[in-house]
């Protein structure tokens, strides 16, 4: 049976999404919420806590912080086994964020907003690599992660990843945000304008418009020759 989110959760949802200015991303989750089939009672949702949990996020946070990430191997959606570090390091931005597939809350919500903030950057968006980490791997092969980056038209720099349990949780503890339990995750995005830069933390749901504003910023403060070396590695890579 196909697990949905009730509509008291998809009601709240969509709320902390017009709280927070998501308004491109608050309207796909109603136009979600329409198609996901018939509502269960609340009692029979197993992730009406998770979207209420997302719901409670009704402001976006930004703060700043040096972070190291994980020295760890990790699958693509591609079959491709990546350097973590190495791949946040080939001198474009970085925007990174937690995700699993089998998510019906916060996850559909933060990569629609992936997929909008690409489609912002117009000619900019290769000149960015994008990263959305599997809190869930031993579910997540990369098959599943293929399936659903299709959903959001993957294309390009947006790179899904997935691997151990144990190096998943090492990525997440990295970056401060492990929760313990899929369950409890939050939405939080985290950005980084190159290499021995600081990293910028959104808590909550960030829109299109607050990503690629911070995005657009980066690559604006970047020296001419810093950004033609991104642009030649942009084109170089997938």
């Amino acid at each position: 049976m196909k697990t949905t989110i009730s509509r008291p959760a998809r009601l709240a949802l969509v709320t902390a999404l017009l709280l927070t200015g998501g308004m491109s991303g608050a309207a796909w989750a109603m136009d979600h919420s329409a198609h996901a089939g018939h509502a269960g009672h609340a009692a029979q949702d197993p992730h009406a806590g998770h979207a209420a949990h997302a719901a409670a996020s009704t402001a976006v946070r930004r703060s700043e912080a040096t972070l190291e990430p994980a020295a760890v191997n990790m699958l693509s959606q591609d079959g491709q086994r990546l350097d973590f570090a190495k791949l946040l390091d080939d001198g474009r931005p970085v925007v990174l964020n937690f995700i699993y597939t089998s998510c019906t809350a916060i996850c559909p919500v933060t990569s629609q907003v992936f997929r909008e903030t690409r489609e912002l950057l117009g000619r900019d968006r290769n000149a960015v690599r994008m990263v959305s980490v599997s809190i869930d791997p031993d579910h997540d092969t990369p098959k599943r992660l293929a399936a659903y980056a299709q959903r959001f038209g993957q294309a390009g720099t947006w790179t899904f990843l997935t691997g151990s349990q144990a190096d998943s949780v090492a990525i997440q503890k990295s970056f401060k945000a492990y929760q313990g339990d899929k369950m409890n995750h939050l939405p939080v995005t985290f950005l980084r304008a190159a290499p021995g830069k600081p990293w910028v933390r959104l808590d909550g749901f960030a829109s299109p418009n607050a990503l690629a504003a911070e995005v657009q910023a980066m690559l604006a403060a970047r020296p001419a020759a810093a950004r033609r070396t991104a642009t030649t590695v942009a084109r170089a890579q997938p």
